[in-house]
């Protein structure tokens, strides 16, 4: 059984900074894409930024320059560095990770319960 953790959400002040975990953990070959999505007050989800297995990432205009998505393998961890929060930054914010399992090869997306960010003006 494939579990997910996410840590780091909070309240911070505009132009704060705060760092989101996401580790999974059970059995399973391998995490493949690692991603985070956040969802505000009234709005669809949408993708935040995204790390393929291979280091390659892709984010947001909204939070191009001031997010970092990065992945740490051995310990089945992405995390996202966000700075220079802004209020509309508030939202929601949710890991996904593309897991292969062992046992059918499948690559199966997970998510995370969410974390609430909030970003005071």
């Amino acid at each position: 059984q494939v579990q997910l953790v996410e840590s780091g959400g909070g309240l911070v002040q505009a132009g704060g900074s705060l760092r989101l975990s996401c580790a999974a953990s059970g059995s399973f070959f391998s995490i493949d894409s690692m991603g985070w999505y956040r969802q505000a007050p009234g709005k669809q989800r949408e993708l935040v930024a995204g790390i393929g297995s291979s280091g390659t990432t892709n984010y947001a205009d909204s939070v191009k320059g001031r997010f970092t998505i990065s992945r740490d393998n051995a310990k089945n961890t992405v995390y996202l560095q966000m700075n220079s929060l802004k209020p509309e930054d508030t939202a929601v914010y949710y890991c996904s990770l593309g897991i292969r399992s062992t046992r059918t090869g499948v690559t199966r997306v997970y998510w995370g319960k969410g974390m609430q960010v909030t970003v005071s003006s």
